[in-house]
């Protein structure tokens, strides 16, 4: 396009924006109230209980100053209360929807691979009532096969909806309910099956060769009860001691059984609800053992951060339930009468990989109106808007960089940009549906470029949380009016934060102009401690002033407004041979925003003076770097080895980090680039898609060894 005439339609447009802007002032000021919110976004949000920086810090909202400790209190002890209240209000309604797959076909890629596809249909909801029949039915067959109340339940399954009914039925008939990450390795299956004494397994047919796989090395296994329509599978598959059914067939068992013979041993507060095995990303797997009343009050810490949460919303549930964030989060919905629609990672937007090109994914069909999501899940998002408006003309990348900007600057100021909404920012929020209301995000952190991206083109509050198993998932999250981008909110009503000095890292809580150190939650949403792991129970959860704490071994600080910022992690800041301290997580979070990394690792030790990183990089611009510099033909394996664009990409990433304003000990002296990428099966992140720096250390011993020029 010839620049002149470029020039010319641009400024006429800004000059058009300019114009409607100072036309439409008023009836937006009056509209918007920009005053309000942005008195709103800097309000107090917690405060130091005893006024010194070194005491908890608690909500401003907790009602007479002390902390929440269950959901509807007034009718609701245990969190299967909660279930049986909803179906009271809304029994008829929408509960759990799975969409029909209506075909597979084959589609070959441009490689010559042949990926399976998916033609799906629509989503089809049971009700309320419905569920809680089945719940019923499932939990009366169970007992009627021999299973006792407090004997433990497994299940080992992706998520679907019949993992929430059959964790509502563990949570109705008091058997502990065990929580395994599917994607496991079997060693680690193996020791988390034995040490929690698993006496029944519900799995899905995709994991049942995994679960044969490791019965004969388990002790207390008696029955396996499997998911989905399938044919009988023949019982001389399985471990002779191990009985076998469908879940259909243990429903239709307990339909046959009257409910007043049923031998239910209704749960107490105090009673075990869950025990949550951690995804190992900083060693073995830990089972927490979470109570009733642990969950009951975080869920109400969580939901007074979720405004009119209720049956007229639709959330939509793809991130693992045995991760907590996932699990509380539709144990909230559901108690609130929101339905809930299934979907994967590999089927939620219309470009997931197992949906065919042309068809709707699951969030175009859902259109929900809550979800939640782990940061990698946003980035991608981010980097794929980026990188479709790079690809445009030089006027429509224009144009719609200053939309972006103007709305970053209107929303900082309390405003919002209806028109542009309509005008650009449409598409951007169809590929989740168009109706997401409310984000949350959890797992990891998440940057401030990415958060504020959701923000904008969204057109939705993203609520940043903080929470660990340990703590039910609840800590903090951001409210829904904070403008701000970069922290994790205020601690939540269930709970207060307190900051411990940690010396040895430089964080003190008198520190200047914010206290810093050790994260330490307290509440009654902190777990019982790990199974059949006192030493580290006596090590991690300890009693101050007679309230329970977790030690999160995250570094905090507390802003000026009650709100918390995670800065470091004490096992993620190495000391490098020269003295100076890198926080591995820091500089990881700031160079993966590059649009040439996907995933990355920074990796460092103190008998060297740099770090170095492995990197999976992204390929269409991997490959687009490879073509500026004349490297074409190759494939992407024998890429990410050639020397000459190993150089380009260290220079790329070297500045990059300049830019972002990282220190010289924090940019890489070397780079990996890894062809593959890093996936929870792998057993190389975990199914959030943490880091397991051991695991990642393992297997490129090599690679970081040759980076550092040793062998």
């Amino acid at each position: 396009m010839n620049d002149v005439f470029f020039s010319i339609i641009f400024g006429f447009f800004k000059a058009i924006v300019h114009l409607y802007g100072v036309v439409t002032f008023i009836p937006y000021y009056l509209v918007c109230k920009p005053a309000e919110k942005l008195k709103a976004s800097s309000r107090i949000k917690a405060r130091s209980v005893n006024g010194t920086p070194d005491s908890p810090y608690r909500s401003v909202d907790c009602p007479g100053g002390e902390l929440t400790t269950a959901l509807f209190q007034d009718e609701c002890v245990t969190v299967d209360d909660l279930f049986c209240r909803a179906v009271k209000l809304y029994g008829p309604r929408p509960c759990l929807g799975t969409r029909e797959v209506l075909s597979v076909e084959d589609e070959v890629q441009q490689n010559g691979r042949v990926f399976k596809k998916l033609i799906m249909g629509e989503y089809n909801f049971s009700t309320f009532n419905e569920v809680s029949e089945q719940i019923h039915c499932l939990g009366r067959g169970l007992l009627e096969l021999g299973l006792k109340p407090r004997d433990h339940v497994l299940i080992f399954s992706e998520t679907r909806a019949e993992w929430m009914i059959i964790a509502q039925m563990c949570l109705a008939y008091n058997f502990p309910l065990v929580t395994l990450y599917s994607t496991l390795g079997e060693s680690a299956i193996i020791h988390g099956i034995n040490e929690s004494e698993v006496n029944v397994v519900f799995t899905s047919a995709t994991l049942l060769p995994k679960v044969k796989k490791v019965l004969p090395r388990v002790s207390k296994v008696n029955r396996l009860v499997y998911m989905a329509d399938q044919k009988k599978i023949p019982s001389h598959d399985i471990s002779p001691s191990v009985s076998i059914n469908s879940l259909s067939e243990v429903i239709d068992i307990g339909s046959k059984v009257s409910p007043n013979n049923s031998k239910c041993l209704k749960p107490q507060k105090n009673d075990i609800a869950v025990m949550m095995y951690t995804s190992g990303s900083t060693g073995r797997p830990k089972g927490v053992l979470i109570s009733h009343a642990n969950l009951m009050a975080g869920m109400s810490g969580q939901c007074s951060r979720i405004p009119n949460l209720g049956p007229h919303d639709t959330y939509i549930g793809y991130l693992p339930l045995a991760h907590v964030l996932e699990f509380t989060a539709e144990l909230s919905c559901l108690a609130h009468g929101t339905c809930i629609g299934y979907s994967s990672a590999l089927t939620l937007t219309d470009k997931s990989s197992k949906i065919k090109r042309g068809c709707q994914g699951d969030a175009s069909k859902l259109k929900p109106t809550l979800m939640a999501a782990v940061p990698l899940i946003m980035d991608r998002l981010y980097k794929s808007v980026w990188d479709n408006i790079n690809s445009q003309g030089k006027l429509t990348k224009a144009i719609f960089e200053f939309a972006y900007t103007y709305k970053r600057h209107s929303i900082d100021n309390g405003y919002d940009t209806l028109i542009f909404n309509r005008l650009f920012f449409k598409k951007v929020q169809a590929i989740l549906g168009g109706n997401v209301r409310l984000m949350l995000s959890g797992g990891a952190p998440l940057s401030e470029a990415t958060q504020k991206f959701m923000n904008i083109c969204f057109c939705c509050p993203v609520g940043q949380g903080y929470g660990l198993t340990e703590t039910c998932g609840a800590g903090t999250i951001t409210e829904v009016t904070d403008l701000s981008v970069g922290s994790v909110g205020a601690p939540l009503t269930c709970c207060e934060i307190k900051l411990r000095d940690w010396p040895e890292g430089g964080y003190l809580t008198k520190d200047k102009p914010n206290p810093r150190g050790e994260i330490l939650v307290g509440g009654g949403n902190i777990a019982q401690g790990y199974y059949k792991y006192e030493e580290k129970t006596k090590e991690d959860f300890i009693t101050i002033n007679g309230v329970n704490y977790f030690c999160t071994g995250d570094i905090g600080e507390f802003k000026t407004d009650g709100s918390l910022k995670v800065i470091d992690r004490k096992k993620d800041l190495v000391k490098l041979q020269a003295g100076e301290y890198v926080s591995l997580s820091k500089v990881e979070t700031i160079l993966k925003m590059s649009s040439l990394v996907d995933q990355i690792c920074v990796y460092a030790n103190s008998f060297h003076s740099f770090i170095v990183c492995l990197i999976v990089p992204n390929q269409k611009n991997l490959c687009k770097v490879a073509s500026e510099i004349g490297l074409n033909g190759m494939n992407f394996k024998d890429l990410c080895k050639e020397p000459k664009l190993l150089k380009e990409v260290q220079k790329i990433i070297h500045d990059f980090g300049v830019k972002s304003s990282l220190e010289r000990c924090e940019i890489p002296t070397k780079i990996c680039l890894c062809p593959d990428s890093w996936m929870p099966d792998s057993g190389l992140v975990t199914d959030a898609f943490k880091l397991k720096r051991k695991n990642l250390e393992e297997k490129f011993q090599t690679e970081i060894n040759a980076m550092y020029g040793s062998s």
